[in-house]
């Protein structure tokens, strides 16, 4: 059950509180914060899917977010197109070069400043693919 209450409520609110908190399987529960992954010059927001660069919003497609996203959250680990490919699409393949070399290439085109000198997404030749924390 969840109770939401306004400010003006809060007597309510700590009466009921002292009332249940008898009973050992009711507990109240914090609101936790959103996660916010935050680089220099990058911020992604994943609950809400949305990456600013600054203070601008960058639209990304659904796929070229969630690659992102995978490569943001474990900074300087080397993926394979293979493991992007099934992390992102749910599914394997031996034909996904394409599709992740296409959706690198338009991440680099929308997210970095310089696409044709990438500072967030590294290629890793003969490897795969990196996402690093710029200097500031």
């Amino acid at each position: 059950m969840v109770l939401t209450f306004k400010e003006n409520e809060e007597r309510v609110f700590r009466k009921i509180l002292s009332i249940l908190s008898d009973e050992p399987e009711i507990r109240p529960v914090q609101p936790q914060a959103a996660p916010v992954i935050s680089f220099p010059g990058l911020t992604i927001y994943p609950y809400q899917r949305q990456v600013f660069r600054g203070e601008t919003e960058i639209p990304l497609t659904h796929l070229e977010f969630s690659v992102l996203l995978y490569l943001a959250q474990q900074p300087g680990r080397v993926f394979s197109q293979q493991q992007i490919f099934e992390a992102v699409w749910n599914e394997d393949s031996d034909t996904c070069r394409h599709a992740v070399v296409s959706i690198i290439h338009q991440l680099r085109k929308k997210i970095e400043p310089d696409p044709a000198q990438p500072v967030y997404i590294q290629t890793m030749i003969h490897t795969g693919y990196k996402f690093v924390i710029p200097k500031e």
